[in-house]
């Protein structure tokens, strides 16, 4: 019996700072030198590519452009988010991105999610887009309690509590 292989990725921080002797200057340097730095890794055989996402950073504020540019210079490797706190994102639009980001790496993408860090932020829902009903509070957890048990309700009852526009959870 052969022992399993181990896989080996890594996960880019994507810091940039504009000084002396940096070879990352700007946010556009850290997005395309991870993008080659993956496709270094596939050529020497590392496994995975792996970016964290940080809101309110420019170059890696957006989830899914960077592992879908990823996904199309690369063939092999799996492509992963460490992780995004979908507290943050609208969970419908975030869908439909992995999704699209997932074809365009041929089922490669490993999609990492958390609730978020506890109370960090006071009012997160809110700073995204999603007002509640006069009189009812934001639910800071609503995505990821709708990810765990949307089979078990119909699609007319997947939205949250007071959703508007876009993410109501219907399709069409």
């Amino acid at each position: 019996m052969t022992a399993p292989r181990k896989k080996i990725a890594f996960l880019t921080f994507g810091h940039w700072r504009d000084e002396p002797g940096s070879h990352t200057r700007t946010a556009a340097d850290a997005l395309l030198q991870t993008i080659d730095l993956a496709q270094a890794a596939e050529d020497i055989g590392i496994d995975g590519a792996y970016v964290r996402i940080h809101h309110w950073q420019r170059q890696l504020a957006s989830p899914f452009p960077l592992p879908a540019a990823i996904a199309a210079r690369t063939r092999r490797i799996e492509i992963g988010t460490g992780v995004i706190n979908i507290r943050y994102e609208n969970s419908l639009y975030m869908a439909e991105e992995a999704a699209a980001t997932d074809l365009i790496s041929g089922g490669r993408l490993q999609l990492g999610i958390s609730r978020g860090a506890p109370d960090s932020v006071s009012d997160g829902p809110r700073a995204f887009g999603y007002v509640p009903a006069e009189g009812e509070r934001a639910r800071r957890t609503w995505p990821a309690a709708r990810l765990s048990s949307s089979s078990q309700r119909s699609t007319a009852d997947r939205s949250p509590p007071g959703a508007t526009g876009r993410d109501t959870g219907q399709r069409p």
